[in-house]
């Protein structure tokens, strides 16, 4: 998030402002209380149980205090749909045709207007395509909520498969003189990688009020109800998914201990303990996954785990006594852990044995989503009545693209 729209965000009423102090305070509060664990159990052997239930309940009101700044942060950022330039005569045709389908089951307009645009398979059967704007909506939306979009490569198609020939090994280059031979170059090693796009759905349900109060702007309304089923199926599937009828995760590709990396399989780095850190010199493993990742990797790398695991990073300290862990500078930014960003996700497994618990990489260059373009929607006021059914879908795709960019720690032996 910029800091300009920080700024515009603390101006609003100073929400978010309050919010993100709170969580400041907290963070110190947390870290006062976590030296005097360590320090109970370097003097006794073992922590006070009335410490670390102190500390357990500190660290709740650390999480709730950044959720809170980072969603009104998100609230105040998010773009309005009546929005941006001015909206053509076509998109406003289609707008006033896709509200009159929404409302009152009209589709002869919507239906004109898209075999008008030839358009593919938008019929009665397949639904009928949302207005531009509802659709960059919504897609947006998705970006702010889930931590994979907001890191991954993302490429928008028409068709239902993309295609990425990538370089696996390049051809060979060198200096020479002007006048010397030049010995021929060796032929680039190519994986052809496809990306198939797998149908996504949410199916909000309105009553028939609602759909006739007309101050309800019905994009916004669709838009929002779509928006967080929508990533919280995405988030899953672009981490752990395991490519049938649903994008490829990174964690179900094949692994290997990162000295025996070889393309096709991600590589990780062990803790040495099973099921934790080790006691001694712990963040000494986060700096080895760290430097798993060649350089032009780790330029833009990016720290991914669950909250849990969180919970445990953020006790982890350095030889000279400092936190590794370190807050946001600002609401709506994510923490950083030995000067790299941290994102959150609860897709990503728990400490455990033989968990590959933390990611690191740049995400941008490793893991690529392919969208559609198009979200579709059918209109069913029949199946729960009183109520009316709106079936939502989308197609997404998406798998690892160089699997050379994401290193996991794994918690085993």
């Amino acid at each position: 998030m910029t800091n300009t729209t920080t700024l515009e965000t603390k101006g609003a009423g100073g929400e978010t402002a309050r919010a993100f102090e709170e969580f400041l305070e907290a963070f110190e509060e947390f870290k006062e209380t976590n030296d005097q664990r360590l320090a109970e159990i370097e003097s006794r052997g073992a922590s006070d149980t009335l410490i670390s239930e102190k500390l357990a309940r500190i660290e709740e009101t650390l999480d709730s205090a950044k959720r809170v700044s980072d969603s009104i942060a998100l609230k105040a950022a998010r773009p309005h749909l009546a929005g941006g330039n001015a909206p053509s005569a076509s998109q406003l045709a289609h707008k006033a045709a896709f509200d009159g389908y929404v409302r009152r089951g009209d589709a002869s307009r919507l239906a004109r207007i898209e075999e008008k645009a030839l358009s593919v398979g938008s019929n009665a059967d397949g639904g009928y395509l949302v207005p531009a704007e509802t659709e960059a909506a919504v897609n947006s939306a998705l970006k702010a909520i889930s931590p994979m979009r907001a890191l991954a490569s993302i490429r928008q198609v028409s068709g239902s498969v993309y295609n990425r020939p990538f370089a696996t090994a390049g051809v060979g280059t060198g200096w020479v003189a002007e006048t010397a031979s030049r010995t021929q170059t060796d032929t680039p090693t190519l994986a052809n990688l496809q990306f198939p796009t797998m149908e996504l759905y949410a199916m909000p349900a309105a009553s028939q009020t609602l759909l006739d109060d007309t101050i309800v702007n019905i994009d916004e309304w669709l838009a929002e109800e779509v928006r967080i089923a929508f990533a919280e199926q995405e988030g899953t599937a672009f981490v752990s998914g395991d490519g049938s009828s649903k994008p490829k995760g990174f964690l179900a590709y094949d692994t290997v201990a990162n000295a025996s990396w070889a393309w096709g399989k991600i590589g990780f780095v062990a803790t040495a303990t099973d099921g934790a850190f080790p006691a001694t010199a712990p963040g000494d493993k986060l700096l080895d996954l760290v430097y798993a990742a060649k350089a032009p990797y780790r330029a833009n790398g990016t720290f991914m785990m669950s909250r849990a695991t969180v919970s445990a990073v953020r006790k982890l300290k350095d030889g000279d006594g400092n936190y590794l862990w370190q807050p946001a500078n600002a609401p709506g930014e994510w923490p950083s852990l030995m000067g790299y960003s941290v994102a959150e996700s609860e897709d990503m497994p728990d400490i455990a044995s033989n968990a590959m618990a933390i990611a690191f990489g740049d995400f941008s260059r490793g893991y690529l989503i392919v969208d559609r373009a198009g979200i579709r929607v059918l209109r069913d006021p029949y199946s729960a009545k009183p109520y009316v059914l709106f079936y939502t879908t989308k197609r997404v795709g998406g798998g690892v693209q160089d699997f050379d960019a994401i290193k996991l720690l794994k918690f085993s032996a």
